[in-house]
């Protein structure tokens, strides 16, 4: 607190220096104008100056002449000289006022364009830089504040389109299927059979849809609480491996795992598991048939590296730069057959950064990885 108020003084040094020197040289000034009217104008010539008015003005004779002004001016001098002492002080302590409340004025006026949307930034004198910068600085937080709450808007807004455009496929599908069962009275069991498959894959789907729009929610809207737990990466990433190879099998893909043994994790397991679902889920469902998926470990000092690397079309850079925003899809017709909502990329990169880790993706000559980097413990 202390080396805060220094470094204030410190800027504030080139304000204080101007108001000592105005204040200077307003004190001499008045000691100037003091002398001026002591020794200058009341010793002789103002006398002079009286007396000819009433010679010229009243007809007065020298000696009647001089005799008032002996009794109004000169006998009443030290009553003149202080009224004249508080006049010169009056206007230059309004000289020195106006000039000082310039300051507030630009300061005033700095405030109210705070408030104003799409205001230039806040300009004062030079010898108010720290003051401006200060001002600045709060403008901006103040303008970030509303892109925030705009874009907080904007993603609830979005939350309900999106949530009303991936729910209908499936949902129509269903109630379409179950129509068809309830109004074809001489269906064959072979193809009930198929429409109640078809129903349920659907039903299966719109369920995928809810959790993962429920899971978005409870990152956005509470505060989570890791459940952290010591993991063995190798295991953990072999246990996926497993369960994702009939998807594999699919689209005759390969995934080749590079993991150094003994690498033991601090993490919530369960959420971890949940990153590295996505990450291997989208180099799947992106992959050229035929293709390796390449899984590597790299153990950094105090951190861990992971990368999923797939061969794929190349993503365009400004995709790349919005592929981590929520309900954000490659594909730009959000068909609901392949992938998930677009939440799944924004679920991971809020349980890596909970984790105090960092995820970004590169794609480049038709390679495409995602880089996950998270503390070992």
């Amino acid at each position: 607190m202390k080396n805060k108020s220094n470094i204030l003084n410190k800027e504030f040094q080139t304000f204080y220096t101007k108001v000592f020197i105005r204040l200077t040289v307003m004190f001499f000034m008045a000691v100037l104008l003091i002398y001026f009217l002591r020794f200058t104008v009341l010793r002789g010539h103002f006398a002079d100056f009286i007396i000819d008015i009433l010679q010229n003005a009243f007809l007065m004779e020298y000696d009647a002449a001089y005799s008032l002004y002996t009794q109004v001016f000169r006998n009443h001098m030290d009553m003149i000289m202080i009224i004249a002492l508080v006049i010169a002080f009056l206007i230059i302590f309004r000289i020195f006022l106006r000039w000082f409340t310039k300051y507030f004025e630009e300061i005033g006026k700095g405030m109210d364009s705070l408030i104003e949307d799409g205001a230039t930034e806040v300009s004062l004198s030079p010898e108010l830089l720290p003051m401006e910068r200060q001002l600045n600085t709060i403008k901006h937080i103040i303008e970030k504040q509303r892109r925030d709450m705009s874009a907080a808007e904007q993603r609830k807004n979005d939350l309900i389109m999106y949530l009303a455009h991936d729910l209908k496929t499936p949902l129509a599908s269903v109630i379409g299927y179950l129509s068809l069962l309830r109004d074809e009275e001489k269906i064959s069991d072979e193809l009930r059979k198929k429409y109640l498959s078809v129903s349920l894959d659907k039903a299966e789907r719109l369920e995928d849809l809810i959790n993962e729009f429920f899971e978005i929610s409870k990152y956005n809207l509470t505060t989570i609480t890791l459940q952290y737990s010591k993991i063995n990466l190798r295991r953990l990433l072999e246990m996926l491996l497993y369960e994702f190879q009939p998807m594999l099998n699919e689209k005759n893909l390969k995934c080749n795992l590079h993991v150094p043994e003994g690498i033991i994790m601090r993490c919530d397991a369960n959420r971890m598991q949940r990153v590295f679902d996505n990450l291997l889920r989208n180099a799947v469902i992106y992959s050229f048939n035929g293709t390796d998926i390449n899984i590597t470990v790299t153990r950094l000092e105090e951190n861990v590296m992971i990368s999923f690397t797939n061969h794929g079309d190349t993503i365009p850079v400004e995709k790349l730069e919005r592929i981590f925003e929520q309900f954000y899809r490659l594909d730009a017709s959000r068909s609901t057959s392949n992938g998930g909502a677009g939440l799944g990329l924004a679920i991971a990169k809020q349980i890596v950064e909970l984790h105090h880790g960092t995820i970004q993706a590169r794609s480049q000559d038709e390679v495409i990885e995602f880089e996950v980097v998270l503390p070992v413990s």
